[in-house]
């Protein structure tokens, strides 16, 4: 047994280097800079060791805004991008002819360079001194009024984020819930058909039991993901965030490293840090409902 156990460490051994190298090496060396007061970039020295700047950052109205559009973001475009998905899927799932000429249409937006479809939606929404783009078309066609999804109102830009997020990330949901769908077996179909069970039960005691883990999957990877949206918001909004007010968390990171009010690691970390404690919390709680609600 002892010597499988040794065996089996080794085969682990590459893994665990590259995780110990690349992942929780870094993390350390982050906390270690978030708590570094006083970090002069120039000669790698600091004044101090403490939490301020934790509350540097918790008190930076950039930051604050940041965060609540991350929130935002999150909570709007994960749930409303799986149920859409998930209602694709399934009228996909249904479908014997063409399906996969479906599929692949719906997983073209995946593929698609995240810059490239930014500009189209910038095309679509903005509105510019010789044209008002093609969605204030339609709406002016209803009787509404011209809005500046791009430079405009707060809401009309978060919109447009969240539309966009939406987008870009439901072909991999479809995908992943397709083939969800496609492994669930017939005979729980056929078995519930004569007992005559009505749709909407076989969809809810059948179908969501059995593609629970894929959803749940996706509810966890969604999360991760929209917490750590940053070229979304630049695809559409250009780099100047702040000024936009559109910022996300990552952005703030970003800007605190590099960009024009840059050259503040400590604060950066201390944001990143943040960051890893919010996302943890949230996939936390999302495993400890996945004990009572998924089924594998």
């Amino acid at each position: 047994m002892e010597e499988k156990n040794y065996k089996a460490w080794l085969y682990l051994l590459p893994a665990l280097l590259f995780l110990g190298a690349f992942m929780v090496y870094p993390l350390i060396d982050v906390f270690i800079y978030s708590l570094e007061e006083g970090y002069n970039f120039a000669s790698q020295s600091f004044s101090g060791i403490g939490t301020y700047n934790y509350s540097y950052i918790l008190h930076d109205t950039f930051f604050l805004q940041a965060v609540k559009n991350t929130f935002i973001l999150v909570f709007i475009t994960v749930p409303l991008s799986t149920g859409i998905a998930l209602l694709i899927s399934l009228g996909l799932n249904s479908i014997k002819k063409l399906r996969e000429l479906f599929q692949t249409v719906y997983f073209l937006p995946y593929v698609t360079n995240t810059l490239a479809v930014g500009l189209v939606f910038m095309i679509l929404f903005q509105k510019t001194p010789y044209s008002d783009g093609f969605v204030n078309l339609i709406i002016q066609f209803f009787g509404g009024e011209a809005i500046d999804f791009i430079d405009g109102p707060y809401w009309a830009k978060m919109f447009v984020l969240c539309f966009y997020t939406i987008w870009v990330v439901m072909p991999f949901k479809i995908l992943i819930l397709t083939s969800a769908l496609a492994s669930v077996n017939g005979d729980y179909y056929k078995a519930a058909k004569v007992d005559g069970t009505s749709r909407f039960r076989i969809f809810t005691k059948i179908t969501l039991p059995m593609i629970s883990p894929s959803l749940f999957y996706l509810v966890i990877t969604g999360f991760i993901g929209a917490f750590k949206a940053y070229s979304d918001a630049v695809a559409l909004f250009g780099t100047d965030l702040n000024a936009a007010e559109m910022n996300t968390i990552v952005g703030y990171v970003y800007d605190m490293l590099y960009g024009d009010s840059g050259g503040y690691p400590s604060y950066a970390s201390a944001a990143a840090i943040v960051l890893f404690a919010i996302v943890l919390t949230i996939t936390v709680i999302n495993l400890m409902v996945s004990k009572k609600h998924v089924h594998y």
